[in-house]
């Protein structure tokens, strides 16, 4: 293998009965790994010290795993939102809007109660980069509306039910709703913005809560439904909404 070659920080790849797969020189990495998510597609994570052609045989040692996770994400896509020129989005105070320029990138501009999403005119809005753009885009204008909002109802909260809590923290976590740490800083998910009302309120009086209960045995759940009411019942509501894949 020349030394071109080792150098390189990133390479896709096409494999038969695969497709594409981008192979990625990572200093986190420990070993070589790989990744199958919507829209992202397969990654291979590559450390420092191997190459990219051990990485490369990895992929075909693995051909039948990642054919199986391809199904998965295939079916994960297929639930995802497409947007184009016809779509009606609309955020708690935003509507999406999407733009042709005669740029060669895109550009991303939230004002006056609009998501405006520019691509370039030669390209298709169904494209997956566009796709990923746009979702970007909207994940923008969701991170805006919460630090407005979300800051202002854990304090009205507090105060209605004497809560004490330290900061408040917008964050673009994958697996969490919200958590509270240990000091007492709550950090809440830009995505509750995409959820009713009382659901979102939900998960801000459950963070609070632990701000009492550091966890969740029955003082915790008892004081949860002080505040709430019904606290099984919509954390079991929550269950069925989706963090980042809408």
């Amino acid at each position: 293998m020349s030394s071109s070659f080792l150098r390189l920080t990133s390479v896709n790849l096409h494999i038969d009965g695969i497709g594409q797969v981008l192979i990625e020189r990572s200093d986190k990495a420990k070993r070589l790994s790989i990744s199958i998510r919507p829209l992202k597609g397969i990654r291979v994570a590559v450390p420092p010290h191997i190459s990219f052609e051990k990485a490369e045989q990895l992929i075909y040692t693995k051909t039948d795993w990642i054919k199986e996770h391809q199904a998965r994400m295939q079916q994960h896509e297929q639930k995802m939102t497409i947007y184009d020129n016809s779509s009606e989005f609309k955020t708690r105070s935003h509507t999406l809007r999407l733009l042709t320029h005669a740029q060669y990138t895109m550009r991303c501009v939230i004002q006056n109660g609009y998501i405006n999403v520019f691509y370039p005119a030669h390209k298709n809005v169904q494209d997956s980069d566009v796709q990923k753009f746009i979702r970007q885009s909207i994940e923008d204008a969701y991170r805006k509306e919460a630090k407005q909002y979300l800051p202002e109802r854990v304090a009205y909260f507090a105060e209605k039910f004497g809560f004490q809590y330290q900061n408040v923290f917008i964050k673009n976590a994958k697996s969490r709703w919200g958590s509270c740490s240990h000091t007492n800083n709550i950090n809440l998910n830009l995505h509750l913005m995409r959820l009713p009302d009382a659901l979102c309120d939900y998960v801000i009086l459950h963070e609070l809560a632990h701000t009492v209960e550091k966890n969740h045995g029955p003082g915790f759940w008892s004081l949860l439904d002080s505040v709430c009411g019904n606290a099984r019942v919509l954390d079991k509501k929550l269950k069925a909404f989706r963090i980042s894949i809408f």
